[in-house]
């Protein structure tokens, strides 16, 4: 009975109804708003009707609007498929944050800890200073995915014990080999001559430029499965949060949801950091705003959480792109430069409902 209620009071009384019918459909409008902006502005304006207009012509719909050769080749040469990119970047970074905060019952929980950050990082440094590229310009984004992939693999294998996961442990042992695969990218970075390092500095702070239908069409698999998958592990990351006892008894398959839940995380995470590389904040922020507008229900947190993911993505690219033009700002700079007060700014609400000292 005490189980019960406390699972009754969690799902139920964190959620209004007006806010569980309305938010979605209102983040949907936002990231409609978004890509039209996004995909409008820039050194040759593209007005959203035009926009439209180029978008419904593809489909074989004729609006009778003005649309001139230029604007057709910038939007979906050079826009569309970066900002697309953004798109699924920040949903697939926001969702495997909810994910892993969800399996590890920690609202610190972020996508970098599992490694796969750290590995990709390793992987395209290593293929910037090495200068092998069988691939040309998608050798970095497949090294970088493979490097990711292992990494998590090699953090999940370690973690286990008698057959179980152990969270603690796979938390200690993501730090270790983020700490190791950080010291094989410092070693390479020492290596590297003056322009590679340029490379590799402006890699390691995260950007969409120079992003190709090639590369959005290969990473969106990847982001889509996980996005597609996550909702199957809200009701058993709903009872996680009662303990992983509990959740036992309630007949939850534990190893098997952290499995999945880790694996979802890491295969978003590892495509979006590969093709633009380690983007900070918003697989830790993203939920949290989530949890504070709407409770932490994981039916509505997940794609409450891609929408919005995706939708901030568009929005800091849209501004790194346009704030000092010509020139361009990395994206990871904006996302760390607006989720680094936010956080900061959530850490001391928290001290002062909570009484931390």
């Amino acid at each position: 009975m005490e189980t019960t209620f406390r699972l009754a009071r969690f799902a139920g009384t964190h959620l209004r109804v007006p806010i569980r019918t309305a938010l979605l459909p209102l983040l949907s409008l936002l990231l409609i708003a978004a890509l039209l902006l996004a995909v409008g502005i820039g050194a040759v304006a593209v007005p959203p009707r035009t926009v439209v207009a180029i978008l419904l012509d593809r489909l074989g719909i004729t609006l009778d609007v003005a649309v001139t050769q230029q604007q057709q080749a910038i939007l979906w040469v050079i826009r569309l498929p970066r900002v697309l990119m953004g798109g699924l970047v920040g949903a697939g970074l926001a969702v495997a944050g909810a994910l892993l905060q969800g399996v590890f019952r920690n609202p610190l929980a972020d996508p970098g800890l599992i490694g796969v950050s750290s590995g990709a990082a390793l992987g395209a440094v290593a293929v910037i200073v090495i200068g092998f590229a069988p691939l040309g310009i998608f050798t970095l984004p497949v090294v970088a995915f493979i490097g990711g992939t292992c990494t998590t693999l090699l953090v999940y294998h370690l973690s286990q014990r008698n057959g179980r996961t152990d969270i603690a442990s796979m938390l200690l042992i993501g730090l270790a080999l983020n700490a190791l695969a950080g010291a094989g990218t410092g070693l390479l970075t020492y290596l590297a001559d003056e322009p590679q390092l340029r490379s590799i500095v402006f890699w390691t702070m995260g950007g969409l430029n120079g992003v190709l239908w090639e590369m959005t069409l290969g990473a969106a698999p990847c982001i889509l499965l996980a996005l597609l998958l996550a909702p199957l592990l809200s009701r058993p990351l709903n009872l996680f949060a009662l303990g992983e006892a509990e959740a036992r008894h309630l007949g939850v398959e534990v190893e098997q949801v952290k499995r999945r839940a880790v694996l979802l995380a890491a295969l978003a995470t590892g495509a979006a950091v590969a093709t633009a590389g380690p983007i900070g904040f918003v697989g830790l922020i993203v939920p949290h705003i989530i949890r504070l507008v709407a409770g932490p229900d994981h039916r509505l947190l997940l794609p409450a959480c891609a929408l919005t993911g995706a939708t901030l993505l568009m929005l800091a690219d849209l501004l790194a792109r346009t704030i000092a033009a010509p020139a361009e700002v990395p994206v990871g700079l904006i996302t760390a430069f607006a989720g680094g007060p936010f956080f900061l700014a959530l850490i001391l609400r928290a001290r002062r409902q909570y009484g931390w000292s």
